[in-house]
């Protein structure tokens, strides 16, 4: 199979695409023929050798494909299904992919929306988990029109809570159609975040890692009920919950996001596709600050 790999530590030039040996589901997993691969921060981290030291890698955690073998003990998805979901082995940038987790993709979304849910989804629930958001509850969701916080927006308000985002001036009517009350983040956020909720909120999420966290821990009323997913060095700073994926998940959020997506109460990110081939200028885009949505890879 066709694959993204990098044999050295670099930038974006030092992705390739090779023939590598196809993988085999273990049991509980899932093989998909991989259709979408979604990119994100962790993909260049570890191309940047943040992460894991052993050389060659290859790359991605977020596929959506079609069942094409399964594991044993695999009972609830069939050869020929579509799903979506984790390659816990960070290889789902292949034409061929391992899902240790994973759902079937809702019947109203493509193979590219599907690929461009599982991190910005898990993220959220697990944060929101975290926080206890439940019905009744205002949250703050602070960088709310990315991936990560446009799915903390919408999962906060399926579950009853009242959700004040911030953002820059161009997105406060995409956070209104997301069900959120918008506030243009920077100086005077704390201010215009009262003005809304004049006794502050009851729990904060940092997704943009701005340096705002002390504002939140004002609003909220203390650092315990502030978490991050965005700013470690804020977070030990400030006695702020970081919130990791290795740390619990919340891949229960896969199986439940489908019937969101049908009833309308929640929409993918916007996305943006490169053909597998072109990853490295899809690692620029996304590492140079200009994705203009989540990336995705188109592979077969």
């Amino acid at each position: 199979m066709k694959a993204v790999r990098f044999s050295r530590f670099g930038g974006p030039e030092v992705l390739e695409v090779v023939d590598l040996p196809d993988p085999h589901p273990g049991a509980g997993e899932v093989r998909v023929a991989v259709r979408a691969a979604g990119v994100s921060a962790s993909d260049w981290k570890k191309r940047g050798g943040l992460m894991d030291q052993d050389l060659p890698q290859t790359l991605g955690y977020e596929a959506a494909g079609v069942v094409d073998e399964v594991g044993d003990g695999v009972a609830d998805v069939a050869v020929g299904d579509r799903v979506f979901g984790f390659c816990v082995q960070g290889a789902a940038q292949a034409e061929l992919a391992v899902l240790s987790h994973y759902a079937p993709i809702p019947p109203s979304l493509d193979f590219v929306g599907a690929a461009a849910l599982p991190a910005a989804i898990e993220t959220a629930a697990r944060a929101l988990d975290q926080l206890g958001v439940r019905d009744g509850s205002t949250l703050l969701v602070n960088g709310a029109s990315g991936s990560v916080g446009g799915a903390a927006v919408q999962l906060a308000v399926a579950r009853g809570a009242r959700v004040i985002g911030t953002a820059g001036p161009a997105n406060q009517e995409y956070l209104r159609s997301l069900g959120a009350e918008p506030v243009v983040y920077g100086a005077g956020v704390v201010e215009r975040v009262r003005a809304l909720a004049p006794g502050g909120v009851d729990v904060a999420l940092d997704v943009a890692g701005s340096g705002v966290l002390p504002e939140l821990i004002e609003l909220a009323g203390g650092a315990e009920h502030v978490v991050t997913v965005a700013d470690f060095g804020g977070a030990r700073e400030h006695g702020v919950r970081f919130s990791r994926g290795d740390e619990g998940s919340a891949v229960h959020v896969l199986g439940e996001i489908g019937a969101l997506v049908e009833a309308g109460r929640f929409s993918p990110p916007v996305t943006r596709t490169f053909p597998l081939a072109e990853v490295a200028e899809a690692h620029r885009a996304g590492e140079g600050g200009h994705a203009g949505g989540k990336l995705v890879l188109l592979v077969g």
